[in-house]
């Protein structure tokens, strides 16, 4: 086969002849020739590959700029290329689940129906909590803000010449919502103390202090769901059914080198800047977007947030070991910050611990 008209190829591409145009235009999909009197375009079978992926990709919804870095890694190294198209997906689904859930919430608010159809009311449950935090056996000063309330668990892990400032505001600002803020008021009242938290970083930063900021994670109880709030490496892990799992997603580059495909969980352990935040209330608009969603709670479940200082140095099998036998919060978050320190504490560790249970 010699060369194809832009009829042609669209459909042999399954690609409109106005989609080429464009991804033309921007680069993701240049013909073979161009005629220079008449302008007509011209492409040849050995692009079919890149065209088919292309069409695959954005019934996948893919945005183009991605779809283009995907195309040129299939070229070199196609199974590279699979890794990140399966990651794209999984981020695609656990932000769909987030809309879900704030769909079902919405709805049931608007409805009259606050807590759920055939949902448990969070009046027929309580929390039991504990929180603590230790400056760990390195650190010359502890950055890191743990609280655990009624209704809200915090964390927030400070970074710079004034992050315990930074992580004790952060918190503070959440701790004031917890008896004024319900129902369907909950995401937006989260949203808006964070925002205050990284702009009052932003207008007090000077000095020193220039490049200090935090982390947050926090969740906070309305009907029988909770509102998650989380911005930078924090986490957010449920212990339900004797299985844990974490529920928030770290905004680190190693992270986004894990979803890509680049780098396994393993090798990011070791990675020399695992440290590195995408995401963190450091008084940028750039980087303070954080993750809101809303999770079902269900009795029985036991909630654990942390920073860095743990999970870091404490394995998994070991957290889960510790929220599956600690009697209570207190024990659980006793256990967990010893463990931290025997494995040599060389980070502050904070954690906050709630269990939800039927009055």
């Amino acid at each position: 086969m010699g060369e194809l008209t832009i009829g042609a190829f669209a459909r042999a591409s399954r690609l409109s002849p106005k989609a080429l145009r464009l991804y033309d235009e921007l680069g993701l999909l240049a013909p073979a020739r161009v005629d220079g009197t008449t302008g007509y375009r011209y492409y040849v079978e050995a692009q079919l590959p890149r065209a088919r992926l292309v069409a695959w990709l954005r019934r996948v919804g893919m945005p183009l700029a991605r779809i283009g870095e995907v195309c040129d890694l299939y070229e070199t190294d196609p199974p590279a290329a699979g890794l990140v198209i399966g990651a794209y997906w999984a981020r695609v689904e656990t932000e769909t689940a987030a809309r879900r859930d704030l769909v079902t919430f919405l709805v049931d608010q608007l409805s009259g129906n606050p807590a759920g159809k055939g949902v448990e009311q969070m009046s027929e449950m309580r929390m039991r909590y504990a929180a603590g935090t230790d400056r760990g056996l390195v650190r010359p000063v502890n950055q890191d803000t743990a609280y655990a309330g009624s209704r809200l668990l915090a964390v927030a892990d400070g970074f710079g010449a004034d992050g315990a400032r930074a992580s004790g505001a952060a918190v503070d600002a959440l701790v004031a919502l917890e008896e004024s803020v319900r129902g369907a008021d909950v995401l937006n009242g989260l949203a808006d103390a964070v925002d205050r938290v990284n702009r009052a970083n932003r207008e007090g930063s000077s000095g020193d202090s220039g490049d200090s900021g935090t982390t947050l994670t926090a969740m906070l109880w309305t009907g029988s769901r909770l509102a998650l709030v989380h911005v930078g490496d924090t986490r957010a892990y449920l212990l339900r059914g004797g299985e844990v799992s974490r529920i928030t997603h770290d905004h680190t580059l190693v992270q986004s080198m894990i979803d890509a495909g680049s780098l396994t969980a393993e090798e990011a352990t070791s990675h020399p800047r695992r440290a590195l935040l995408l995401r963190a209330l450091d008084g940028s608009a750039d980087h303070a977007h954080p993750d809101l969603r809303l999770h079902d709670v269900v009795p029985g479940d036991r909630y654990l947030l942390c920073s860095d200082g743990l999970f870091t140095v404490v394995g998994p099998d070991d957290i889960r070991r510790v929220l599956a036998t600690a009697v209570d919060p207190a024990d659980a978050v006793s256990e967990l910050i010893a463990l931290a320190l025997a494995a040599g504490g060389p980070d502050n560790v904070a954690c906050a611990v709630a269990d939800a249970v039927t009055v």
